[in-house]
């Protein structure tokens, strides 16, 4: 690819954060806010998208959304609340693709913001697999598809219409598996969630 195509690429497709959960399984602390590097951890979703080429990144905000506006340094950022965040993954992911219509975006690189054992490498792979707006790829570790995702604005109301509950897009992902462009990352990062106490171990 050259360079000139990886710089369209990366206007083209806005990266889409995910950091609306309430960290139930955490006693309640919405993850965005969990402390990593000394600052909240959304923060650090945020750098790894910008890092890994997204020039736009929209950040979708719920549980305590004026606590993380308040205490998170996200500058140029465009912050969407999705006051259904309490109905799961599906109804951020909605609100994060609706607030990109009508912005140019051709496509969202959507990424979580509990998985910081994903950097920019696993997200640079991933845009680099951008074509057009029919584009569908993921990243895989050891051949299982997990995040980051890239959407072509094709799929986003085919997407739009299927994210429910915590499944997200993986209905609309099993129906077109066979059009996705899988990107192998378990060389460059590691795929763990921060759901538990337990998993707060993985924080620095």
């Amino acid at each position: 690819m050259t360079t000139r195509e990886t710089t369209d690429g990366a206007r083209a497709v806005a990266g889409l954060l995910l950091a609306a959960g309430g960290g139930r399984r955490l006693g309640g602390r919405p993850k965005a806010l969990l402390p990593h590097r000394g600052r909240p951890l959304v923060e650090h979703a945020v750098r790894v998208l910008r890092e890994g080429g997204c020039a736009t990144v929209h950040v979708v905000l719920g549980a305590q959304a004026g606590d993380v506006r308040a205490r998170a340094s996200l500058p140029g950022c465009v912050l969407v609340d999705n006051p259904d965040w309490e109905q799961g993954m599906g109804s951020s992911l909605r609100a994060g693709l609706d607030s990109l219509a009508g912005t140019g975006a051709r496509a969202a690189l959507v990424s979580l913001v509990d998985q910081p054992g994903i950097g920019p490498e696993a997200v640079a792979r991933v845009l680099a697999a951008y074509e057009g707006e029919e584009s569908l790829a993921s990243a895989a570790y050891d051949g299982v598809r997990g995040h980051p995702v890239l959407f072509g604005a094709a799929h986003w109301a085919g997407i739009a219409a299927t994210a429910q509950g915590d499944r997200g897009a993986r209905a609309y992902l099993e129906e077109h598996r066979r059009a996705i462009a899988l990107v192998e990352c378990g060389d460059v990062a590691r795929p763990f969630d921060i759901d538990t106490e337990a998993d707060l171990a993985h924080l620095e």
